[in-house]
């Protein structure tokens, strides 16, 4: 960046404002349709992972964050309870093309995993499908490893699934 480039202002904030969670699922909806041509199965999968923290979320066990880069939503991940009892899931983070290599997605997952970690959770999963290679590196950077692959026939096209998983005991905070 050069010295005449301004700087950016980057945040990551709570997901607690008007139209933050209908923005995660449109900003789902049209980037995963552009970046691959992923249909509105996909859209429809995020809008109920959305609508289920909006209406039965526990604030003390799982939370969503936004985040905004020049007073602009700019990305997203959700922390919720799974149905084992100490797991946690990561689920739709989302970093917009414009706000890419400002470290967003490593900064929302650091976020969530801290309050994994503040709430007594001992491990948090995923799932994606292999295709995401940069969210897939940040996971690494974290220590989540791969813990089950499949192939996966959604949102319009042959996929292969993948479970991550990361043991919050045995990685450093």
């Amino acid at each position: 960046m050069s010295e005449d480039a301004p700087q950016r202002h980057a945040v990551i904030r709570r997901a607690d404002c008007p139209g933050d969670l209908g923005w995660v699922v449109m900003a789902h909806g049209e980037l995963y349709h552009q970046q691959f041509a992923f249909n509105p199965d996909f859209e429809a999968l995020v809008a109920g992972i959305v609508g289920d923290f909006a209406m039965k979320h526990s604030p003390a066990m799982e939370a969503a964050w936004i985040a905004e880069v020049d007073g602009e939503r700019a990305g997203c991940v959700f922390l919720v309870a799974d149905d084992q009892p100490g797991v946690a899931k990561l689920r739709v983070l989302l970093v917009t093309p414009a706000a890419r290599g400002l470290g967003m997605g490593t900064r929302l997952v650091g976020q969530s995993l801290d309050f994994a970690r503040a709430a007594g959770y001992r491990s948090v999963t995923l799932w994606t499908t292999d295709n995401l290679a940069s969210a897939r590196r940040i996971y690494e950077r974290f220590g989540f490893a791969l813990t089950d692959e499949r192939p996966h026939q959604g949102f319009g096209h042959d996929l292969t699934g993948q479970t991550w998983t990361l043991n919050l005991h045995s990685t450093p905070a």
